[in-house]
């Protein structure tokens, strides 16, 4: 027999229609407290200042820039052929950036307005997924509606599982920067890995205090909510800004670690146009931008955000090939090394920094994790399992290459080796996905500032993200120095991002109930981050400065 519950379109074959009619029962009465309650909240939230200031496309462009699509309810949101037929940037960017589209009472928030025992009861989707058929011959199919932003393919109110949630966060803390932590051994030496272990523990409680700002309103969601909390409209503003540059300069990065990486496998390719002469870095860079250019035009990158899952295993996959050329293919771990060198020490501490920079993205995951309560071990697991990766990284790059190691330590792995080329591979194919997604925070941000008569126009969004990829290349023609220009972000944007603001928007949010103990933890932060910027800042651009003009 054949029982339809219509208001969940959950549909089930089964021949026990008792349980089948207990679970509508419950499911019914469920929703009945759920309408007043996402009533109540959409309403509180669509009239709060957070939902209609700059930047309002914040939270669907860094969910899909962060997030790897859990296999349950990921197909949800997968995009059919028609959808990626028509993907590419049309008029419905009208629609994206409305306050109505954003704010409207079907999107159910992430973050519930209340402690962690009155979240529960609304997670319809996570209970409905969870429930298993009551039949001995079942045939579940699951037509639950899913709001979706359709301008991006970003599946809105989804609730992320604590396994989901931690890769989530070592996908965006392990990225690029664990090809330099061997160069950053090599600039500190030795007694600069207690640098590494310094921010870890630092950006670790910092990301708890952004958890703590998040839980002091129910209409905080995003980074830029709590700085607009925190210092109002002009903190949004400023901090919205230093996120959005942080993102740009990983697209420079990403172009420069292309140009590096396909030119060290084809050292001879150089081509002649109109009189310019192209050498392997500057063909391959150039190459690079003309692949990644029509991604970036995409409207529905959910596609890209599946491909992009796979930079964690990337990352694992680097690592492990490293191992495998030092230890199995007898490269040698023999080098000493050097135990610390003060003078490049700033540039290492650059580097350092720039390993931690999740902090963009850590409102996000707890505001979408099925259980919040368990943020704090969510993070406790991104940072032990990514500082592990990044010190054994950087131990064995450091051992194995020693004062001769590469800003990329993928360029020091002997060419003949089947173990370097899948380690040259998989870094070259993994900023290919994630150019898009990277950048795409960006050009959304830049063209909610375009004028009401021409969001109908898909002509200004393409002439804006093609001038974005343009610009990138040309940054990263101009200071091809992948390592120099990593140092410079971590220090100049992640100090901020990561160790000052966090500590800055708890005090200023809290002000009045932070303890002595706290605050002064707070302040030694400040203070740790304030020096390490400035002098990774001064070293960076000093060593650029000199690269440029030799």
């Amino acid at each position: 027999m054949k029982t339809s519950v219509s208001d969940q379109s959950f549909c089930i074959e089964s021949e026990d229609d008792e349980e089948v009619e207990k679970l509508e029962y419950n499911r019914n009465e469920e929703d009945e407290g759920n309408e007043e309650f996402y009533a109540s909240f959409s309403s509180q939230r669509k009239n709060s200042s957070y939902a209609t200031q700059w930047p309002q496309s914040y939270r669907q462009s860094i969910d899909l820039y962060s997030s790897v699509p859990s296999p349950t309810i990921g197909f949800l949101g997968t995009p059919t052929l028609s959808r990626l037929g028509s993907s590419f940037l049309s008029s419905s960017l009208t629609r994206r950036f409305t306050p109505e589209s954003l704010n409207a009472p079907v999107k159910k928030p992430l973050l519930p307005p209340s402690v962690d025992d009155e979240i529960q009861p609304h997670k319809r989707s996570t209970y409905s997924l969870a429930t298993p058929a009551p039949s001995r011959k079942p045939s579940v199919r699951f037509d639950e509606k899913v709001q979706v932003d359709h301008g991006h393919g970003i599946p809105l109110g989804r609730q992320s599982s604590y396994g989901q949630a931690v890769v989530n966060g070592i996908n965006v803390l392990c990225g690029v920067g664990i090809l330099s932590t061997p160069y950053a051994a090599k600039e500190g030496g030795w007694l600069g890995l207690i640098i590494l272990l310094t921010f870890a523990v630092l950006s670790f409680y910092t990301g708890l205090l952004l958890r703590q700002c998040l839980d002091s309103s129910p209409e905080l969601e995003t980074y830029p909510d709590i700085g607009q909390a925190a210092f109002g409209s002009t903190g949004r503003i400023a901090l919205s800004i230093i996120l959005y540059v942080e993102l740009y300069a990983s697209c420079v990065d990403y172009i420069i670690l292309e140009g590096d990486n396909l030119s060290s496998l084809f050292p001879n390719a150089h081509i002649s146009l109109g009189g310019f002469d192209l050498n392997s870095r500057r063909l391959f860079s150039l190459m690079t931008t003309l692949a990644v250019l029509p991604t970036v035009w995409l409207r529905d990158l959910s596609v890209l955000s599946y491909i992009s899952a796979g930079g964690v295993v990337a990352s694992f996959l680097v690592v492990f090939c490293l191992f495998w050329v030092g230890l199995v293919d007898q490269v040698g771990f023999q080098n000493k090394g050097t135990v610390l060198n003060l003078s490049t020490l700033p540039v290492a501490v650059g580097l350092y920094g720039f390993c931690y920079s999740g902090h963009a993205v850590f409102p996000n995951i707890y505001t979408s994790m099925a259980e919040p309560r368990k943020f704090s071990s969510v993070l406790l697991s991104c940072f032990g399992i990514c500082s592990l990766l990044y010190a054994g990284t950087a131990v064995m790059g450091y051992k194995m290459f020693g004062e001769a190691t590469e800003s990329q330590f993928t360029l020091n792995m002997p060419k003949d080796l089947v173990a370097s080329k899948i380690a040259v591979w998989a870094t070259i194919v993994n900023p290919f996905t994630k150019y898009a997604l990277t950048l795409s925070p960006v050009a959304m941000s830049l063209e909610e500032l375009l004028p009401p008569r021409h969001l109908k126009s898909h002509v200004y969004p393409m002439l804006i993200r093609t001038a974005l990829v343009v610009s990138t290349l040309l940054v990263g023609l101009s200071v091809p120095f992948f390592g120099l220009v990593l140092s410079l972000i971590g220090s100049l944007l992640t100090m901020l991002v990561t160790l000052i603001l966090p500590p800055a928007c708890y005090l200023s949010i809290l002000r009045g109930k932070v303890g002595c103990i706290q605050a002064t933890i707070c302040i030694i932060i400040i203070a740790v981050g304030a020096v390490s910027s400035a002098f990774g800042t001064y070293s960076a651009l000093t060593k650029i400065i000199q690269n440029l003009s030799s």
